[in-house]
C-alpha cells in the first residue's frame, strides 16, 4: 500500500486595512502574495484584519471604507480568487475561540516581549488589553487554517515564532501522544527592497512620504517631484546608489535598463543631453503611471461594482470558514468542551 501523502503546503497572510495601500506595500507584501497564489494555486489564504485594525482605529465608516479599499487593491493588482482567498478576518468568528484556548495556555512572558506591542506603545498609541493580545489573535489567524507557510518580513518574524510556540503549547497539554491539535507554521521570509519615501526614509505612512499605488497624472508628478535630492547642478555628475529617486527607479526596471540609467546619472547626461534630477523624476513618474495603468483600469471598475468585490469576500470566507470549524472543533473535544 503507498503511503498517504503529505497535505498540500498552505499559504496564510492578513493586510492590514490602514488605508490607501502604497508603492511600499506593494514591493515589500503585495508583489509576493500574487507569486504565492500562482507555487500555490488554490491554497492560499489572505485575510483583510479588520478585528486587528479595531485596536487603533475608531471610525466605524472608515474601516468599513479601508477594508473595501484593501480588497479591491489586492483584486485589481491581480490577486485571483480561483486561485487564492481573500476574506474579512470578522467573517471567521471561530478565530475568536482559537485564541481564547491559546490565552489559556500561553504564558505572560512569552506576551510581555512582543516588539510589537513595545513599538507601538513607543509611537504612544493607548496600551489597551486588545493590544497587547494582539499576538494570540494573530496566532489564531495563523493556525485556525492550518497555515503551514506564512510570509512575512524580518520586522514580523516574531509573530510566527509567537505562532509556533502558542501550537506547541497547546498540542503539549492536551493532544497527548495522538497527532497534533495545531499545525506548527513555518516563516516565508521575504526579499524585498527597503523602499524610500520621499523623504528618504522607509516609506510609511506614519512619516507620510508615501507615493498612493493608484496615483497619476499631475497629482502623481507632483509628489515624485518632492523627493529629497542634493544640490548637484544639472549636467554633473550624480550618485546613484545614494539617491532616492533611483532607489525608486530600481524597481520599475530591469538590470539592463537600471545600468542604463545608472550610466546617465554618473556621466550626468543622457544621449548627449544634461541630466539631473528632474529628468530622473520625470522618468520616475512616468514609469509608475505605465506599470499601475492596468491595475487602475480594473481598480475603476471594481469601485463601480462593490457587489463583485463583496461576493468574493463572501465566498472566500465561505470556503475558509469549514477549516476553522475543523480545527476548532478538534480543539474544544480535546479541551473538554462539549
Amino acid at each position: 500500500m503507498s503511503a498517504t501523502p503529505p497535505p498540500a503546503p498552505r499559504v496564510l497572510s492578513g493586510i492590514q486595512p490602514s488605508g490607501a495601500l502604497h508603492i511600499g506595500n506593494y514591493f515589500g507584501a503585495i508583489v509576493q502574495h500574487i507569486a504565492l497564489q500562482d507555487r500555490y494555486p488554490g491554497q492560499a489564504y489572505y485575510f483583510i484584519a479588520d478585528y486587528h485594525a479595531l485596536t487603533t482605529l475608531r471610525d466605524p465608516a472608515r474601516l468599513r471604507e479601508n477594508v473595501f479599499d484593501a480588497a479591491v487593491t489586492y483584486l485589481s493588482l491581480g490577486l485571483d480568487p480561483a486561485r487564492s482567498l481573500l476574506f474579512r478576518q470578522s467573517d471567521i468568528p471561530e478565530v475568536h475561540e482559537l485564541a481564547w484556548l491559546l490565552a489559556c495556555v500561553t504564558g505572560m512572558g512569552l506576551m510581555e516581549r512582543s516588539t510589537s506591542y513595545k513599538d507601538k506603545i513607543a509611537q504612544g498609541i493607548k496600551p489597551s488589553a486588545g493590544l497587547f493580545n494582539y499576538p494570540l489573535l494573530m496566532a489564531a489567524d495563523i493556525l485556525i487554517y492550518d497555515g503551514t507557510l506564512v510570509p512575512v518580513g524580518k520586522d514580523q518574524l516574531q509573530h510566527v515564532e509567537f505562532a509556533q510556540d502558542m501550537a506547541t503549547y497547546l498540542n503539549e497539554a492536551y493532544a497527548g501522544d495522538g497527532p497534533p491539535l495545531l499545525v506548527r507554521p513555518e516563516a516565508i521570509l521575504g526579499t524585498a527592497p527597503i523602499v524610500p519615501g520621499s523623504d528618504g526614509r522607509k516609506m510609511s505612512k506614519s512619516y507620510g512620504n508615501l507615493i498612493p499605488l493608484f496615483e497619476s497624472g499631475k497629482k502623481l508628478r507632483k509628489l515624485v517631484g518632492q523627493i529629497v535630492t542634493d544640490s548637484t547642478p544639472l549636467g554633473q555628475p550624480l550618485h546613484p546608489d545614494t539617491c532616492n529617486v533611483y532607489g525608486l527607479l530600481k524597481l520599475f526596471a530591469d538590470e539592463a535598463e537600471q545600468a542604463q540609467i545608472a550610466g546617465w546619472y554618473r556621466a550626468g547626461a543622457r544621449d548627449g543631453q544634461p541630466f539631473g534630477y528632474g529628468h530622473a523624476k520625470m522618468l520616475l513618474a512616468d514609469k509608475i503611471d505605465a506599470h499601475f495603468a492596468p491595475a487602475r483600469a480594473r481598480r475603476e471598475h471594481l469601485l463601480q461594482h462593490p457587489d463583485e468585490v463583496e461576493a468574493v469576500l463572501r465566498d472566500s470566507a465561505a470556503r475558509a470558514r469549514p477549516l476553522a470549524r475543523a480545527t476548532i472543533d478538534r480543539c474544544r473535544r480535546a479541551v473538554g468542551l462539549t
